[in-house]
């Protein structure tokens, strides 16, 4: 008789879990986007406004620029992209790395 329930309940779990369909998420387009350099797009951020789009938005989203403290300065932007390179290994090469510091640091 034990055998026979656990039998029963061991069938149930594993038929529930075959007639289980995978969740489906949809993911609302992405709304932000990097401010403009205040010296415009022809200005001396230029460089790392375009760096800063190739580049940024391939493992976080602007927001995550967005919503740091404003004001900090460009220690504070260099720290945090030396950091995205040399911890999370951001594929950034030295001189955008400059670029998109000096960029955040003037708009953000």
């Amino acid at each position: 008789m034990r055998a026979l329930l656990i039998g029963s309940m061991i069938a149930g779990l594993l038929a529930g879990t075959a007639l289980s369909a995978p969740r489906r998420y949809t993911v609302p387009d992405p709304t932000a986007e990097l401010r403009a350099p205040k010296d415009g797009a022809s200005g001396g951020q230029a460089q790392g406004f375009a760096a800063a789009q190739a580049n940024c938005q391939t493992c976080h989203s602007v927001d995550y620029i967005a919503t740091q403290p404003p004001g900090r300065g460009k220690a504070f932007w260099e720290s945090e992209v030396t950091k995205m390179i040399k911890v999370y290994h951001a594929p950034i090469d030295e001189a955008d790395g400059h670029a998109i510091a000096a960029y955040l640091a003037d708009t953000y």
